[in-house]
């Protein structure tokens, strides 16, 4: 055996074994926060650990990060755990659930992602926007795939964000997934997976910045131990794509970020990204149609909009073709981005690529556009549309999860293990009602991350959302993206809104890597220009009466 493998490196303390005790203090011993970690009682005990080998084992990208962990007690754990809740509520991170303002919780261990698993990751998600952008500018052109058979017909034209209002609209560069967030999960063998992708309004990407600022100021004895990737300059990726999404003849773009308002749940990211960009902050009532071209109502007159990043729904974003009765968008700005005055991003009807049936064919897209192997698999999906599938679903119920392909935020999911037959049994009904509705799938047991529980650290489970951004010329993914956290004990639930937190996703630098470090660069906020241009404060809302706000649960 050669010298470099005669030492696995760290090993995670028995299970069982708990911290001594002198005088009734406990003593400091390395490692002691992580007692029991790997109990063989805890729940779903099967989950691939990204931290631990089942023997106990530190994984190799961990090592570094175990070693600054175990050497900390619990007062340490809990100290500098609260001095990340204030540092999120003193920036004013919150997001919104029945109504009230909350800190989003930032749990204190990182997950990292070694550079040559992120390599892969990073390749697969590109290769599924290609694939995506291809579909969607051939169901709203030519619909070869559907002529071709690869995807059943009826399976647009039942889909509830397909819109035909958008069929013949052709962004100026050919992009209509400028923003998109797939989301991954690993499974119990070490697979990264696709859940689902969002390419209507993905949120999410405010926290990952967020995070990383106040993780690299609590924690920057950490970092220093760490290659770590920076996520600090997004915003100017952004911008460059949404600049380069204007009409060739246009030399200096005006870019505008659209919001419903500050009583939506994400207006925080609203604002940030408004901000870093240096771009005006708007909502619907800021801006008018005129003769196909979309204006800005200013201090200084009108002023021609040339991109909108919007971050309302489709039903909301014209009330000429949409809801009638819409306060939140422009009434027209479809017909202007039909005349090419206008680019909105992401485009209008992209729902149809993120539905959670049409999510079972990508694989095929990614054959019939791409002429390519999928790198990123899907999670295995029941389609109940299908006679044979929907039997087996009927049959398994209990066995599955069960979801409503409309369904988002976590909300109308039943987990088939732990509901009762009196639940099944109104399931079957719902789905067999509305077989197009419903998608069905193992109980996927996700992967965990040590997190803090208490005085200790516990397995929590785990997804990821990367972000990519697409320019025309290449796609971006950022080196780390969304890691959200189920924080109750035995979740699989990582939702907000179902109690689940967020970590910082650290992506290794590989020994051969020039790219910059994350304490190389300035801290995100002090010094921010993108594109030549600095970045300033959006323009104050002025205050008004609460109007019904579309909420964004993806």
């Amino acid at each position: 055996m050669s010298p470099m493998n005669s030492n696995p490196g760290p090993r995670l303390p028995p299970a069982g074994r708990r911290a001594r005790t002198v005088n009734g203090r406990r003593t400091a011993r390395p490692g002691a926060q992580f007692d029991g970690y790997l109990a063989p009682e805890r729940p779903h005990a099967g989950a691939y650990d990204e931290m631990f080998a089942p023997d106990g084992t530190v994984r190799a990208p961990y090592r570094a990060l175990y070693g600054s962990l175990a050497a900390l007690d619990a007062s340490d754990l809990t100290n500098r755990s609260q001095a990340l809740d204030r540092a999120m509520v003193d920036q004013g991170i919150t997001f919104s659930l029945s109504g009230q303002e909350r800190p989003f919780p930032l749990d204190l261990v990182p997950r990292v992602i070694q550079a040559t698993e992120w390599s892969r990751l990073e390749r697969g998600v590109t290769q599924r926007v290609r694939a995506l952008e291809a579909f969607l500018a051939d169901v709203y052109g030519d619909r070869q795939i559907l002529r071709d058979g690869v995807l059943p017909r009826r399976l647009i034209t039942s889909c509830e964000h397909f819109h035909r209002e958008a069929y013949g609209i052709k962004p100026p560069n050919g992009v209509r997934i400028h923003v998109s967030g797939v989301d991954l999960v690993r499974g119990e063998e070490g697979t990264f997976r696709v859940l689902e992708d969002n390419l209507r309004n993905p949120s999410g990407v405010s926290y990952v910045m967020e995070n990383r600022r106040t993780m690299a100021r609590v924690f920057p004895d950490l970092f220093a131990r760490h290659r770590v990737r920076p996520v600090g300059d997004y915003a100017s990726h952004l911008l460059r794509a949404l600049r380069a999404a204007a009409a060739p003849n246009v030399a200096d773009p005006m870019v505008v970020v659209l919001t419903p308002g500050v009583y939506n749940s994400a207006y925080f990211e609203h604002s940030l990204l408004a901000r870093l960009m240096g771009v005006e902050l708007v909502e619907g009532r800021d801006m008018f149609c005129r003769d196909n071209v979309v204006y800005l109502r200013t201090t200084e007159g009108e002023r021609q909009v040339d991109v909108i990043y919007r971050r309302i729904d489709d039903e909301f974003l014209d009330p000429v073709h949409h809801r009638p009765d819409s306060v939140l968008g422009v009434a027209g700005i479809l017909n202007a981005a039909r005349a090419g005055n206008v680019v909105v991003a992401n485009a209008v009807g992209n729902g149809v690529g993120d539905d959670k049936l049409v999510y079972t064919y990508v694989p095929e897209m990614v054959r019939y556009y791409l002429n390519e192997k999928p790198i990123l698999p899907n999670v295995d999906t029941f389609r109940c549309w299908l006679p044979d599938e929907f039997d087996h679903v009927m049959q398994h119920a209990d066995e599955l999860v069960i979801k409503p392909v409309e369904g988002s935020g976590g909300y109308g999911i039943v987990f088939g293990p732990e509901a009762s037959k009196k639940e099944l049994d109104a399931l079957r009904r719902k789905v067999r009602a509305n077989r197009r509705g419903w998608i069905a799938q193992p109980v996927v047991q996700l992967s965990t991350v040590p997190s803090k529980v208490d005085d200790r650290l516990a397995p929590r489970h785990v997804d990821l959302r990367p972000f990519a951004v697409n320019d025309g010329k290449d796609i971006f993914v950022l080196p780390g993206g969304l890691t959200r956290v189920a924080l109750p004990e035995g979740s699989l639930v990582v939702n907000s809104s179902q109690g689940g937190g967020s970590k910082d996703t650290w992506v290794l630098a590989s020994r051969s890597s020039t790219s910059e470090q994350e304490l190389d660069r300035p801290a995100l906020g002090e010094v921010s220009v993108v594109d030549g241009v600095a970045a300033e404060q959006g323009p104050e809302l002025s205050t008004s009466q609460q109007q019904q706000q579309q909420q964004q649960q993806s």
